[in-house]
């Protein structure tokens, strides 16, 4: 594909743009008496109002057509039929098969229908939940499993993690789970003082079998699990795993029947509705996680049929385009008024990052524009105590979604309310602002003097005219949890289609890897570090003198 900025539309909206350049969503509303209902969307539990955003009905039609001319269609067609469209490494991309209808018996990729590997996985995922929760699973001393442990990292980690967090108020009370990622000791050596290894399973998730972390990780609980007593021959009562590589998981010590696979068309960070969603169905049951492989497949089927103009997917990833590439808005923050989805950021962030941060167009050359934003957040109203400061005077443009439920779990007094007043008012303030006329008012009511009015007042005015979205749920269940992260994944593919760039691949990561395994034996080694720079030289001396 040539770049985006060949198509007409792309033109099209440069000069739209323009002539946006001095038009205030106030006025729009003023306007247009109908514009909240004219802008807002629903699918899979969620309504999606974005009428507070720097557009008219002219600027949707333009990123409409030009999602069209981006070739979205056969796009989204293509992922779905399971073409090879992750072109730099010949894969299909069908994290959408995990959570495919039971009524949808095959989808056939190179010769083999994968939505018999996925069911397959999925009843060896019940066998191994319920043994879990039923007490059938025992420890080496005969003991029941109270407590789960998931080592993994990335999109082996986040997601499971983000999900189960989500979903407390579903978690089941036998067992407990628990994740750690970072190979900083300090990760799982806090965690194993919480754990008695009679009593606790580890569930390793490594494709290779060999991430550095992960491996890392896994071989201190094998280690800490032998000090405690546990015998070398019942390592298989304390350990599963969720890997392409059979031979070193049973190398290490795991029961065949306890290894999990994972397919090359699932990338990591698609990953928590596959095998590596384990860590979800043992803290929630079985039939929470059918739910919310149900929500993201619902979303699916709405991004696969619903018309671009009520389509959530290409309606947010089209007006992210519109900031990102005509605005020049640098980061995008996700903003959940709810405790539950507090991490939540943190698994988007990753999701978009990893998959859009692309400087090559699918046929390798150069794009000519911005790719991917810096995504971040946090938990409302926490947020408004610390950044939201630069969202309103800053001198940065940062679009915002509001994510909200509209019931709680947790009803105490009027919190909810409160917490629900704070995420409309908001979206509300940075549309409206305040003017420097209002300012000096405010000041005058407070019984300043025309002194301190005329100095005080530049300081307290709100520009205003900063966009958002705002995402409404009845409330968050395991059906939601998982039509809201499906969103964002399609959004993320929206994004990179317009770009031009492959959204599935993640080369920006090996160079690091690659690195640190060079650098990681130039610590331990007396290699001769001079044909290395001056700076990583001192770094290394530093870290050797430090262990001496």
């Amino acid at each position: 594909m040539s770049s985006p900025t060949q198509l007409p539309a792309w033109k099209a909206l440069a000069q739209h743009q323009q002539e946006m350049s001095n038009t205030k969503m106030t006025d729009l509303f003023a306007n247009d008496q109908n514009r909240a209902e004219s802008f807002k969307a629903s699918a899979a539990g969620w309504s999606l109002d974005y009428s507070k955003n720097r557009a008219t009905n002219d600027t949707m039609n333009l990123l409409l057509q030009l999602v069209e001319q981006a070739g979205m269609s056969d796009a989204i067609q293509g992922m779905f039929n399971g073409d090879h469209i992750n072109n730099t490494e010949d894969r299909s991309v069908l994290h959408v098969a995990l959570r495919a209808s039971k009524a949808q018996d095959s989808l056939m990729v190179d010769g083999v229908n994968v939505l018999d590997e996925v069911r397959s996985t999925i009843s060896q995922m019940e066998t191994f939940v319920e043994q879990l929760h039923s007490g059938a699973w025992k420890g080496y001393t005969n003991k029941n499993i109270t407590d789960v442990v998931s080592i993994g990292i990335g999109g082996s980690y986040l997601g499971p993690k983000v999900v189960t967090e989500a979903l407390t108020p579903y978690k089941q009370n036998a067992i407990k789970v628990h994740f750690v990622a970072n190979i900083d000791g300090s990760d799982i050596t806090e965690k194993l003082k919480l754990l008695n290894a009679e009593t606790t399973v580890f569930i390793v998730s490594s494709k290779s079998f060999g991430t550095l972390e992960t491996l890392y990780n896994a071989n201190a609980a094998r280690a800490w699990c032998i000090e405690q007593g546990v015998p070398d021959a019942d390592i298989k009562k304390h350990f599963a795993a969720v890997s392409s590589n059979v031979e070193k998981a049973v190398a290490f010590g795991m029961a065949e029947e306890n290894i999990f696979p994972m397919w090359d068309w699932v990338g990591g960070r698609y990953s928590l509705w596959s095998a590596i969603g384990l860590p979800i169905a043992v803290a929630v049951g079985m039939d929470n996680f059918y739910e919310l492989l149900d929500g993201a497949h619902a979303m699916d089927e709405h991004f696969r049929t619903a018309p671009f103009n009520e389509n959530l997917p290409v309606i947010m990833g089209a007006l992210g385009v519109w900031y990102s590439n005509f605005h020049n808005a640098q980061s995008h923050a996700l903003i959940p008024y709810d405790h539950y989805l507090r991490a939540m950021p943190a698994h988007i962030q990753q999701l978009d990052m990893e998959s859009n941060g692309k400087t090559n167009l699918l046929d390798g050359s150069g794009v000519e524009t911005d790719t991917g934003p810096i995504i971040w957040g946090g938990a409302g109203t926490n947020g408004q105590h610390a950044y939201h400061q630069l969202l309103h005077q800053g001198t940065r443009l940062v679009p915002v979604d509001f994510i909200a439920p509209l019931k709680t779990h947790n009803p105490v007094a009027d919190h909810h309310a409160q917490l629900f007043a704070n995420c409309v008012s908001q979206a509300q303030a940075l549309m409206v602002g305040k003017s420097l006329e209002q300012a000096k008012e405010e000041l005058r009511s407070a019984g300043a003097n025309e002194t301190d009015v005329e100095a005080i007042a530049p300081h307290k005015v709100i520009q205003g005219n900063r966009p958002s979205n705002t995402l409404l749920t009845e409330q968050l269940t395991p059906f939601t949890t998982g039509s809201l992260i499906a969103l964002y994944e399609h959004r993320t593919f929206v994004q990179g289609t317009i770009w031009g760039i492959n959204s599935f691949d993640q080369w920006g990561v090996e160079l690091g890897k690659v690195l640190g395994t060079d650098i990681y034996h130039r610590l331990v080694s007396d290699t001769d570090n001079r044909s290395l720079d001056a700076s990583t030289q001192a770094l290394i001396s530093a870290f050797k003198n430090a262990q001496a």
